[in-house]
């Protein structure tokens, strides 16, 4: 099972090909993305790598976090799975309140 990173900061000229020639230098690189915008194809400052294995994805957090790519410096982190995107539960809680009329 690959260990996906996610990589920001990303310069929006760095290339999915830049990007899967830097972190093969902590391992084997099972994919690299840079993600576009899907209407204009421009590079939206963030992509996704995916490691071979756990060992490789965090030699390559602690190798990468925090260095220059392009003129910018990449913040590097383990990929949070989809549909756990932090605090919010969506809906409208609670509520009722008001009066009753009888």
């Amino acid at each position: 099972m690959a260990h996906k990173l996610f990589i920001g900061g990303l310069s929006f000229s760095t290339s999915s090909e830049r990007l899967r020639e830097l972190f093969a230098q902590a391992g084997a690189v099972e994919s690299a993305t840079v993600v576009t915008d899907r209407d204009t194809g421009r590079s939206r400052g963030f992509g996704f790598v995916e490691m071979a294995t756990s060992e490789e994805a965090d030699a390559a957090v602690k190798k990468f976090n925090g260095q220059e790519l392009d003129g910018r410096t990449l913040k590097v982190e383990r990929a949070k799975p989809a549909g756990s995107g932090g605090g919010r539960s969506g809906g409208y809680g609670g509520g009722g309140g008001g009066r009753n009329r009888w």
